[in-house]
């Protein structure tokens, strides 16, 4: 992995993205977008990890994000990823009302198996494509980019009304998820 992919000042703010490989669309369960809120607010309280602002998308996830002093972002992500991939790879294996289970479990389980840096199975695309926001016009645009998702999918026609984000925070109101506002 270049150097374009890792995070090369642990001490700035980045806007991430965590990919669900073949851009499958996992997260049209609410309780598989749950999880992902739950282990974010984990991090959050246990790891030190800063929430200025996320969205969950059907596939993805962004997110801008920092961190305290400890762990690295790397550690962080890591472990974020490696828990929420097992626990969503059992709550699918466990649903009895995922219709696409077989189809995604060979998809995940064949993606796992050619990838020498898993064992068995792979949920997430390996790479973050993390983005230092250095400066507060490359935040705000990022920000706007993040919150705009649900409606350029055409899920919603105003940002604040998609669950699954902080925009609703941005709007003075309080979202799913407790972050730090970003200070322009």
């Amino acid at each position: 992995m270049g150097l374009k992919y890792i995070f090369t000042n642990q001490d700035a703010p980045h806007f991430v993205t965590f990919t669900v490989i073949d851009w499958i669309d996992v997260f049209t369960r609410n309780e598989y977008k749950q999880l992902i809120i739950d282990s974010l607010d984990y991090c959050r309280k246990n790891k030190g990890l800063i929430i200025y602002a996320w969205v969950i998308m059907t596939n993805h996830i962004h997110l801008i994000i920092a961190r305290e002093e400890q762990p690295s972002f790397s550690d962080i992500i890591r472990d974020f990823k490696t828990f929420t991939s097992s626990r969503i790879r059992s709550l699918i294996e466990k649903s009895d009302k995922e219709s696409r289970k077989t189809w995604m479990m060979n998809r995940m389980k064949w993606r796992g198996s050619v990838n020498s840096r898993n064992i068995d199975f792979q949920f997430w695309e390996q790479d973050n494509h993390p983005i230092i926001l250095d400066s507060s016009e490359k935040a705000l645009q990022r920000l706007n980019y993040l919150h705009n998702n649900p409606v350029k999918a055409g899920f919603v026609s105003d940002p604040k009304h998609w669950l699954w984000s902080s925009a609703i925070d941005y709007a003075n109101g309080k979202g799913m998820l407790e972050i730090r506002l970003l200070d322009f």
